[in-house]
């Protein structure tokens, strides 16, 4: 698969593997490795983190696992995400869950980070959610001295809104590389309130967290989840594809901002699931029959 370029001196996987279940792979280190070996050589070389997943966990255990072959670290890209406080016995200090975007946090949360990781710089760096206390001056200040001290490439956010996103840009020389959020033929909200084509304006190719909705698309007894099969099984069956999830993969790329889903599986067999979306070709009208199931009527 050919590398996306998100930034000028930044190309990631048009698939990324995230990492927000590790802790419930049951892997042992070597384990591990091995499955972001196999990944990595199907194409798939960029690995979605955050600080808190796991119970603030999962960033070391890949760091475990990395630490068995360090020269690993040259061809995979790291993401990771920080600005949530969970109550953790891990992080004893925190009472309440919250948002902490300070440049002091930020800085601390990427030491913390790189120390679990086994790395000595992040590849992207990204606002896990919006703060209604961010300073953006401060936020930015914390990114240009990451930068500077080669801590991380490249920035971004997630799970913000236009005009959050706007209002960091604004504080920035440089330019945010990517959005990471919630989308799938099942959740459209992001699609409806201009968020995609917001991104799509400034070039920014969308990253696309819960691809699967998060099981959803297989809810038994879930509407407008047996709408979207119905559709779905009805395509399979012209290109015979066995699996939905191919047409539901299918369905994000096809659409042209870019869209770059996070998958969180362990199983090398739903990874290809992935890939094979990749590699089907959707025509238009396909897509608007996946859309109207989506919806429960046609479009306007």
């Amino acid at each position: 698969m050919k590398p996306i370029a998100i930034a000028p001196d930044l190309k990631v996987s048009p698939i990324i593997q995230g990492m927000m279940k590790l802790n419930e792979w049951n892997l042992s280190p070597a384990e591990r490795l091995k499955h972001f070996r196999q990944v990595a050589d199907l194409g798939v070389t960029t690995f979605d983190h955050a600080d808190i997943y796991g119970g603030y966990t999962c960033e070391e255990l890949f760091g475990e696992a990395l630490a068995l072959e360090p020269g690993f670290r040259k061809q995979i890209q790291l993401i990771s995400k920080c600005g949530i406080n969970l109550i953790s016995p891990n992080r004893p200090t925190h009472t309440i869950k919250s948002y902490n975007t300070t440049a002091e946090h930020i800085i601390w949360s990427v030491e913390q980070s790189l120390l679990n990781l086994k790395t000595d710089h992040l590849d992207l760096l990204l606002i896990h959610r919006p703060d209604p206390l961010m300073n953006p001056d401060e936020t930015a200040a914390a990114f240009v001295h990451l930068k500077k001290h080669g801590k991380v490439r490249q920035f971004g956010v997630s799970n913000f809104l236009p005009r959050q996103l706007m209002l960091l840009q604004s504080r920035l020389d440089f330019p945010l590389a990517t959005n990471q959020i919630q989308l799938s033929l099942y959740d459209l909200e992001n699609f409806d309130n201009g968020s995609v084509d917001f991104l799509y304006q400034h070039h920014i190719h969308p990253m696309a967290w819960a691809p699967l909705a998060a099981g959803r698309f297989f809810s038994p007894q879930d509407e407008k989840a047996f709408r979207i099969r119905k559709a779905a099984k009805t395509i399979a069956d012209r290109y015979e594809v066995k699996d939905l999830e191919v047409i539901f993969y299918a369905w994000l790329f096809a659409h042209p901002s870019g869209i770059i889903p996070i998958t969180g599986t362990s199983r090398p067999d739903r990874l290809q699931h992935a890939l094979k979306g990749k590699q089907l070709k959707l025509t238009r009208e396909e897509w608007f029959e996946l859309y109207e199931a989506t919806n429960g009527k046609r479009v306007p």
